[in-house]
């Protein structure tokens, strides 16, 4: 059956026992409270999903299986001779629950450079779409054609017993995780290099890998693309690109089409497309500045100027987190290692100096601080890559670490369709009243 997914097997059915077990026990106990304003504030703080992955501390920021992120670049396996965590580490944790060896990431980069393969009728699908296509929207055509090789879909049309859901979608996941490297490189190469395309180096990493298809041949890219894969990988359950992919799932779609439409959701403004508005905004301040250097004053007037117009600052303040994004510093750290001279890098720190302090005046802000996307795109720059448009498309490549192992898990506890109830303003009217009920 292979290495990897024994252990899961393994795992999966010990903690199955256990829920089990829990539900009957404990299944009637009342989990918070829900309040007017979060049914009509988009359920925020609503207790209402398990996910076995990560979870997010509003201190301590991402937890993966207990782990932060400043513990997991020191514990998990590197590259030779480099000093940024593999994603293969972190897949092997979130899916197993412990931290992997050499061996264990080693196994995995074998297993996914098997698996590579993208049949050439992917590539017809998104030749078929206009060049000027947002390549977000090439990735999924992408994936939504790649879906003809699903596992999960083909063993369930044949009867497949319940039992065996969590095995096809193991298999899926392992099959699509391998193969969206070389979709997101080729849509890349495509969209923004005249479609000379670069065939893949089964002696490279999945993230090495994923750095040469693009073009970027530099060893310190690599690392930035295995820091980049690593931390932008999950995020818990709530989020739109991982609560999407679940809710999909959970109606036994299939891996290919839950994920597809979590990365329809990533490609929201709101969500993965925040990382290439924070690029946008600071290349329009230094256009209107006169400077590739602004001071922290002239960043400061920018910043009122911004607020006064009814903007927000892209990539400052966070649904959960109330302190600095640990995915800002783990990025902040790789550049002052990199490239403390460069001046979009120092403009992105002084804007971290400033930002702060000015969003926390305002009283109905309650985290003035940066998320992941006031870095990353940045780090891009630096090495070439200033085709913002593409951004989301690297992070949708990292998100399926996360919400892929997410789907496994889900299958494997047997997690039912999701339907929560709703109701409508009448109701909500009548309730207030004493006139009626809102039934649970």
């Amino acid at each position: 059956m292979g290495v990897l997914k024994d252990r899961f097997k393994e795992k999966a059915e010990q903690l199955a026992g256990e829920v089990k077990e829990m539900l009957k026990e404990h299944g009637e106990k009342p989990i918070g409270e829900v309040k007017l304003s979060q049914i009509y504030g988009g359920m925020r703080g609503i207790t209402g999903l398990v996910t076995e992955t990560s979870l997010l501390d509003p201190q301590d920021g991402i937890r993966f299986r207990g782990y932060s992120i400043p513990e997991l670049e020191k514990a998990l396996p590197k590259a030779e001779g480099g000093s940024e965590p593999l994603p293969e580490g972190l897949f092997y944790l979130m899916l197993v629950g412990s931290l992997p060896g050499d061996e264990d990431v080693q196994h995995i980069t074998s297993v996914w450079q098997r698996r590579s393969h993208v049949p050439n009728y992917v590539f017809d699908t998104i030749e078929a779409l206009p060049e000027s296509t947002h390549p977000m929207t090439q990735f999924v055509v992408g994936i939504m054609a790649l879906q003809n090789e699903s596992n999960f879909a083909r063993r369930y049309s044949e009867g497949m017993s319940k039992k065996d859901y969590w095995e096809a979608t193991f298999d899926d996941v392992m099959d699509l995780i391998a193969r969206l490297p070389r979709i997101a490189a080729y849509v890349y190469r495509r969209k923004y290099k005249g479609g000379k395309h670069i065939q893949p180096n089964g002696l490279l990493d999945w993230a090495g890998n994923f750095a040469h298809m693009l073009g970027y041949e530099s060893e310190e890219f690599r690392e930035l693309m295995r820091l980049y894969m690593t931390i932008h990988c999950d995020h818990e359950g709530g989020n739109v690109s991982a609560h999407t992919t679940h809710l999909v799932g959970s109606a036994l779609s299939d891996p290919y089409l839950a994920f597809a439409a979590g990365m329809n959701g990533l490609a929201g403004p709101l969500h993965g497309l925040a990382n290439q508005e924070v690029i946008k905004w600071i290349f329009e301040m230094q256009e209107q500045i006169g400077s590739d250097l602004p001071t922290k004053e002239q960043i400061t007037d920018y910043v009122k100027k911004t607020l006064s117009e009814g903007k927000v600052i892209p990539g400052y303040g966070h649904a959960v987190l109330r302190r600095t994004d640990p995915r800002f510093e783990a990025q902040m750290r790789f550049g002052k290692k990199h490239m403390p001279d460069d001046h979009l890098l120092q403009t992105v720190w002084n804007i971290y100096d400033t930002v702060p302090e000015i969003l926390g005046s305002i009283a109905k802000i309650k985290n003035p601080w940066p998320n992941v996307d006031a870095h990353s795109g940045a780090l891009l720059v630096h090495y070439g890559m200033k085709e913002y448009e593409f951004y989301t498309v690297l992070f949708g490549v990292s998100r399926a670490l996360g919400v892929l192992a997410g789907l496994c898990w889900d299958r494997a506890l047997g997690m039912p369709l999701e339907r929560p109830k709703s109701v409508s303003t009448r109701l909500v009217k009548l309730w207030l009243e004493g006139k009626e009920e809102i039934w649970g």
